[in-house]
């Protein structure tokens, strides 16, 4: 389906549903050598804390260790920027999900780092190989 881009990241719909898209986007994000390291299931979150109801949406905290560990020796406090975030939520048209990414370049790019530009791109092009997969 469609891929529009956002200022910050980038999505995509699917036709699948939420639990469909979220195994989906772990496996592919698995083939480009991601990991889930942080998983935040909003829905139950805001109805344990707020008792309200809200759309299935959950926030993946996805990592690929080889290129964190680049990021890491080249400026420690680099830290506060990982992991890259995977967002999926249901879509407005039954049977529908939206899977998005955080834009790598538009997260490293608030560094003012040029040095380690080529990590965002190397990363922006491993989640745009994920998100045209799905």
């Amino acid at each position: 389906m469609d891929m529009p881009e956002i200022t910050y990241g980038f999505k995509k719909t699917v036709a699948l549903s939420v639990e469909a898209a979220d195994l989906r986007i772990r496996d592919e994000l698995k083939k480009e050598g991601f990991g889930i390291l942080t998983e935040i299931d909003v829905k139950a979150t805001l109805r344990e804390k707020l008792d309200v109801d809200f759309r299935p949406y959950k926030i993946l905290g996805a990592c690929n260790p080889s290129l964190a560990h680049q990021a890491l020796s080249s400026e420690r406090d680099i830290g506060l920027l990982l992991p890259c975030n995977v967002i999926v939520y249901e879509g407005e048209e039954e049977g529908t999900s939206v899977v998005g990414v955080l834009d790598p370049r538009v997260q490293l790019g608030i560094t003012g780092r040029s040095d380690i530009d080529h990590l965002a791109d190397d990363v922006r092009a491993r989640l745009e190989r994920v998100l045209a997969a799905l």
